[in-house]
């Protein structure tokens, strides 16, 4: 069995293990709050496009909103929980997320503009987008306290968070509550819960003495950001969430329409195929820590990109229904390591953690603004189904990337040589001190 590579570090003693777990317990939470918000917010889309009388392709429009607005927080977001940390970055970003929400909410049914709700949907977007760098960062670290792999289940909480806001949309809209009153309600408990939850944070991340002379000025932070623009191991790291964002994004927003179109179900086993998938994701980022503790991320992020690559291309051109289904299963479990593994490797060293995630965010979250309409665009072409070949044809070369993955060596021996070397060297002064009179003596 060869030693666990996931986390760069070794359980930190200094912090005692309560206020490690309460940590893990905070930012979990936090991210399964977040996933409700996200989640409520979809699963009313409908009853908005109906509200304001949407065309496909103003409501697309009006959608692009909560993107563009993710997009814009990524490049700030990293210097914004660096200078103020983790937990108050969470609850800064989580106000806007609120704010977007009631907004939106409001704009729809109480304003009937679809300008407000685009201007809802920006806040919202940036809200979520500073909010996920931040607790991804602080999963990061929390991770490294721990000494093993936990930030795939902390993705895997985002995942249910987002099922049950989903699920909680559905009744709301069965049961006709506006949609302004439901995400008031929601933004609320999410606001109050998220504060909560941040307070469990770490205090402090520890800082490693040879960086504390780095450049802690806003202009030091921003040329660390100009930096990490420039690193090739981070740049890499991106283009591998690049393809992970879209190998999972792509079945998020074209599988449930792409069983109904290409295999002719109807739209409530459409949707019944996508929970499949989403229980392979759940499944994956549950068992997979331990499968990344005890191999390493490379072996193993080579395993689940071909797992994946095999699954989404065993769901497209299966000749029959339950195969295609287990092919779609597969693509779930394997597309489900490969971002929360990406945005770990990017926070690998913590004192440049919230630059590195902040660029890695924004390179993979691009493939969540781009992936659909160009999918959509390929799938009047050759079929919505068939149009979700480019899957495995983006992951296949993707393994190549799965190297930069590997955490950086550190050197443990020279530390102890170090200290060796200390401990030695008042011994060897006190010896020369007590042979000097020795030879005076003599």
């Amino acid at each position: 069995m060869s030693a666990p590579t996931s986390p760069a570090v070794a359980p930190d003693s200094t912090v005692p293990a309560r206020i490690v777990r309460l940590a893990r317990n905070g930012v979990a939470v936090t991210f399964t709050l977040n996933g409700l918000a996200v989640g409520s917010w979809f699963s009313r889309v409908p009853a908005v496009r109906e509200a304001l009388d949407l065309s496909a392709g103003r409501l697309g429009l009006l959608l692009l909103a909560m993107s563009v607005g993710a997009l814009l927080a990524m490049p700030t977001s990293g210097l914004l929980a660096q200078r103020l940390g983790s937990a108050r970055s969470v609850t800064i970003a989580t106000v806007l997320v609120a704010v977007g929400l009631v907004v939106a909410g409001l704009g729809a049914t109480v304003a009937g503009s679809a300008v407000v709700v685009g201007l809802g949907l920006v806040a919202f977007g940036y809200g979520s987008g500073a909010c996920d760098v931040a607790m991804n960062v602080e999963g990061a670290t929390v991770e490294r306290r721990l000494g093993r792999t936990v930030m795939p289940r902390f993705h895997a909480a985002w995942s249910l968070g987002s099922v049950a806001g989903a699920g909680l949309g559905a009744g709301a809209a069965r049961l006709g509550v506006p949609v302004g009153a439901h995400l008031a309600a929601v933004a609320v408990v999410v606001l109050v819960g998220t504060v909560l939850a941040s307070r469990m944070f770490l205090p402090q991340p520890a800082v490693d003495p040879a960086n504390q002379t780095a450049d802690t000025s806003p202009a030091g932070r921003r040329r660390a950001q100009l930096a990490a623009w420039r690193e090739p191991r981070t740049l890499l790291i991106g283009l591998f969430v690049l393809v992970a964002a879209f190998a999972e994004g792509s079945a998020n927003d074209w599988l449930a329409v792409a069983f109904v179109d290409g295999r002719d179900l109807s739209e409530a086993a459409g949707a019944a195929v996508f929970g499949v998938f989403v229980v392979g994701m759940t499944l994956g980022r549950t068992a997979g820590t331990i499968a990344l503790d005890r191999w390493g991320r490379v072996p193993v992020l080579s395993g689940t990109l071909l797992l994946a690559a095999a699954g989404a291309a065993l769901a497209v051109l299966a000749g029959s229904g339950p195969v295609a289904i287990v092919g779609v299963a597969l693509w779930g479990l394997g597309a489900s390591l490969g971002f929360p593994v990406g945005m770990s490797a990017a926070a690998d060293e913590e004192t440049h953690a919230a630059v590195r995630v902040s660029v890695v965010a924004v390179i993979g979250y691009t493939a969540f603004l781009g992936g659909p309409p160009l999918l959509g665009l390929l799938g009047d072409h050759v079929g919505t189904l068939r149009a979700l070949l480019v899957v495995p044809l983006l992951l296949l070369p993707t393994l190549a990337l799965v190297p930069a993955l590997r955490p950086p060596r550190t050197d443990e021996s020279a530390p102890a040589a170090r200290e060796g070397a200390e401990e030695s060297a008042p011994a060897a002064r006190e010896a020369a001190d007590e042979s000097a009179p020795a030879a005076h003596q003599s």
